[in-house]
């Protein structure tokens, strides 16, 4: 699609991929890739104009809470029921169910909708055909398409542009990351230490005005998840979000979640790296996660 290696071919206007079972999805225009939080929230915004299926209105919106809180934007502005529910798609399944939920998503590449109560790699590039369908019905024929990236831009200019990235860090001693998130834990008790730790770090960024362990009481079965991740909470509406995975005998997986919200439309366009790089150095330096498990980098960003 015109992100990788330099080519004399003229990508096309719109690609799509998805995984073996095509649960997950990847949408990209020419030579701009859409991020999964940034999909589900423009199917969202669109859905009820762009899609036959949610003519008659949304039920409500749902994703991970990991994933960006560009689709909690979307939520408020158009005044939709909102859940933000714990990594694992039976989550969604129970909304769905229930009637209180029609498109729902997670930022490791899976959205759906209550057609089906799983994530739909197919459904999804058929709903963003539909936006690109519904954006250009007034141009069939004219010289300019409205494209993916037009699409996304004009979304961020009305809601803003969640900035976003993941790093993990796999194979990590299981003791270490349990002590590190233990410490995230504890320093959640004083909000006015974080700050003053965070200014000493990038004194630019905004200060932390929550900060938690997520659990999740589900509104369907009346069910508590605990433990689901922590999180620190900024008031211009960025996030940091620590989780801890699979911490048997083999070794752990630590993955850090950065999100820089900017609201400003003069200051969407930005290179995600620089617009994140601030929260990335407070992110990496306040875990002390170098000190805990001895990695200089993240085995993999996304």
């Amino acid at each position: 699609m015109g992100l990788g290696k330099t080519s004399n071919v003229e990508p096309p206007e719109f690609g799509a991929a998805a995984d073996g079972d095509a649960d997950r999805n990847m949408v990209l225009g020419k030579r701009f890739f859409v991020t999964p939080s940034d999909s589900v929230a423009i199917i969202a915004a669109n859905a009820v104009q762009s899609i036959p299926y949610f003519a008659s209105g949304l039920k409500g919106v749902a994703r991970s809470m990991p994933t960006s809180a560009a689709l909690d934007v979307v939520a408020k502005n158009l005044n939709l029921k909102f859940f933000e529910v714990p990594t694992g798609w039976k989550f969604f399944g129970n909304l769905m169910d229930a009637g209180m939920c029609s498109v729902c998503g997670e930022e490791s590449f899976g959205t759906g909708s209550d057609h089906i109560r799983e994530k739909d790699g197919i459904w999804a590039v058929l709903a963003w055909l539909s936006i690109l369908a519904y954006k250009n019905k007034d141009n069939l024929g004219g010289d300019k398409l409205v494209t993916v990236e037009d699409i996304v831009l004009q979304h961020w200019a009305t809601y803003g542009r969640h900035y976003y990235t993941r790093y993990d860090y796999e194979n990590v001693d299981a003791e270490a990351a349990k002590e590190l998130m233990a410490n995230l834990v504890k320093m959640q008790s004083s909000l006015s230490d974080v700050n003053k730790s965070i200014k000493e770090i990038q004194p630019t960024v905004a200060d932390v005005v929550s900060a938690d362990e997520f659990e999740y009481k589900d509104p369907v079965d009346g069910s508590v998840s605990k433990h689901q991740g922590i999180r620190y909470l900024f008031g211009d509406g960025s996030r940091l979000v620590f989780r801890l995975s699979g911490t048997g005998s083999v070794g752990a997986t630590i993955r850090i979640y950065i999100e820089q919200y900017e609201k400003d439309s003069s200051k969407t366009g930005r290179a995600s790296s620089d617009a994140l790089s601030p929260l990335v150095d407070v992110a990496l330096k306040f875990s002390k996660i170098k000190e805990y498990t001895g990695r200089s980098a993240p085995t993999v960003i996304t």
